[in-house]
């Protein structure tokens, strides 16, 4: 007796299931335009700070007049001392600082907080020097390792300990769909573990970005690693084949935008400016500066937001969990569907 095949499905339904599944993509285009086009087309100063080194009348005149120019991009102060104009570049408090002088006025940076931030300054200055016919000399307190210049490869290490992370939520979520919710956990803690170690290899070994330091490295990729794919695994239990999605708004397009990798807040609009104050890729990205290049300033805080995102993700898992053990569990051939959707558009 043979087997009665299926029917073909009708040319309507098959154009409906395809144009379904384009509805992804085409909003992560969508997103994807306005996340990075909204963040990095049109940087410009909105408040960035800025110090005048002097105590008299005259630098309190030149900070206002330097003010009164700029209007709401730049926010001059003054310092007494250049010291202090030092420890307030480290301590990140300010983009840089103008010492007068008759004969060679002097900009103080730091470029290992922000190059483009160092960058935006020194144009800021140069015309001040250039009104008193005086070369301008630009000291950088605090530069990047020379192997990373520009101080932009910790934005490219971000971006592959997220590509690593949340790729690897559609195949725990598709692929282990059948597995209990402790084992996938324990998969996340195993993973989240391997992305750690290679997103440090590239940070070390390979590309030498990091000169001293490379633990606190490694420990910083794993708990924001590890918070990424526990938010993925616990959202895969009520998204579905919308996790790629989500997963890709919240560390990709917010995350990416709002890091301070390539620009800090002062050099972009306000929404992307708020999501640094608490967004998980600033906490990693500003966290590694901290460690890396300014004395550990901070460092606890930027710590402290990587690990309330691994809780949140902790929190998530066990409430997917307990929903997953009321509900029935879906048939073989919604999973193979999903796996199959998942992980193509992951890659």
């Amino acid at each position: 007796m043979s087997a009665t095949a299926e029917p073909a499905p009708r040319l309507r339904d098959a154009l409906r299931h395809v144009l379904l599944h384009l509805v992804t993509p085409l909003l992560m285009c969508l997103g994807m335009g306005l996340a990075y086009m909204g963040a990095f087309v049109t940087p410009a100063p909105h408040e960035m700070p800025v110090a005048v080194v002097g105590s008299g009348a005259q630098a309190q005149v030149l900070a206002q007049s330097v003010k009164d120019k700029a209007g709401d991009a730049l926010d001059v102060r003054t310092v007494a001392t250049r010291e202090q104009a030092v420890d307030a570049l480290k301590s990140l408090d300010i983009a840089g600082a103008y010492v007068p002088g008759a004969k060679s006025p002097e900009l103080i940076v730091a470029s290992a907080g922000s190059d483009m931030s160092a960058m935006a300054v020194q144009k800021v200055f140069t015309p001040v020097a250039t009104g008193q016919g005086v070369p301008l000399k630009v000291t950088d307190v605090a530069p990047p390792v020379s192997d990373d210049p520009t101080g932009q490869g910790l934005f490219f290490l971000l971006v592959a300990v997220s590509i690593g992370s949340y790729a690897s939520v559609a195949v725990l979520g598709a692929a282990g769909a059948g597995l209990r919710m402790r084992v996938r956990a324990g998969l996340v803690v195993g993973v989240s573990f391997a992305v750690s170690l290679i997103g440090a290899a590239l940070a070390g070994p390979v590309f030498h970005l990091v000169h001293q330091g490379l633990w606190g490295v490694w420990a910083m990729s794993w708990l924001y690693a590890a918070g990424i794919l526990f938010i993925g695994l616990g959202l895969h239990t009520f998204l579905k084949r919308w996790t790629t999605l989500a997963m890709m708004v919240l560390f990709v397009m917010l995350n990416f935008t709002s890091s301070g990798g390539l620009f800090r807040p002062e050099l972009q609009n306000g929404f992307f400016g708020s999501l640094h104050a608490f967004w998980n890729g600033a906490g990693f990205v500003e966290g590694i500066r901290s460690h890396l290049y300014f004395g550990g300033y901070e460092l606890g805080g930027h710590v402290w937001t990587l690990t309330a995102w691994l809780v949140a993700g902790l929190a998530l898992v066990t409430v997917a969990g307990l929903w997953e053990r009321r509900s029935a569990p879906a048939s073989p051939a919604e999973e193979e569907t999903e796996e199959e959707m998942e992980e193509s558009v992951a890659v």
